[in-house]
């Protein structure tokens, strides 16, 4: 049987962290997180890499501990009332090649003890790129519903996210698609469970996860005329 990429001990930590959420502890367990925390998490990205590049060629990952795909585990708390330091969570961000130039439809992956997902999509978009989704939306229905309805994406994604309470500029509130017109996030997400994460077939199911979306992602890449 092949050996899982991580191990309960991730998630172990993550709750230890959550109940001990200071510097002095993180201190004296910064070898468990390397070890048993982002040491696994780069080398799940390093093995993302083949079969990404075959899955959805236009995504890609860095594995690195540092400025890679596995995000910061200290938080910014320079303007949120929650002034702990750290993340109880470990975020994976699968990157768009355009994302550099334009802000592109990307994936998510979200490890977090009784809370693990991979989001497909976009979140929060700049204004450009809002604009051009809701456009396609509004010119191509049948193709948005298509996206949105399509059967493998419908299975194991729901559409999250924020709407507008109002009707967007230049949108009439009767419009037939008004509800996803308002839509400021264009995302869905699929839950894990974490035996899903801690199994040895972590690197098939996600990469299963990312094909259910090409549906949307093709949609919203399309609307800003970037390839996916």
């Amino acid at each position: 049987m092949a050996e899982s990429i991580l191990s309960p001990k991730l998630f172990r930590f993550l709750r230890e962290l959550k109940k001990n959420n200071n510097r002095d502890w993180f201190a004296d367990n910064k070898s468990r997180f390397e070890e048993d925390v982002r040491g696994p998490a780069v080398e799940l990205v390093s093995q993302l890499q083949k079969p990404l590049a075959k899955a959805a060629p236009m995504l890609c990952v860095v594995p690195k501990g540092h400025g890679g795909s596995v995000m910061r585990i200290y938080r910014d708390t320079r303007f949120g009332k929650d002034k702990t330091p750290y993340k109880t969570n470990i975020g994976i961000s699968i990157r768009h090649q355009a994302d550099k130039n334009i802000h592109a439809p990307g994936v998510y992956l979200h490890l977090e003890p009784n809370e693990c997902f991979i989001g497909a999509g976009s979140w929060r978009p700049a204004s450009a790129q809002l604009a051009a989704f809701r456009a396609a939306i509004a010119n191509d229905p049948k193709g948005w519903i298509k996206a949105r309805d399509q059967r493998g994406f419908r299975e194991n994604y729901s559409l999250a996210g924020e709407s507008l309470k109002t009707s967007p500029r230049d949108y009439d509130k009767d419009h037939p698609m008004i509800e996803d017109l308002r839509r400021i996030d264009f995302i869905g997400t699929s839950p894990f469970a974490e035996t899903d994460m801690t199994g040895p077939d972590v690197v098939a199911t996600v990469i299963d996860r990312i094909k259910k979306a090409k549906p949307i992602m093709s949609f919203l890449c399309d609307a800003i005329g970037v390839p996916y």
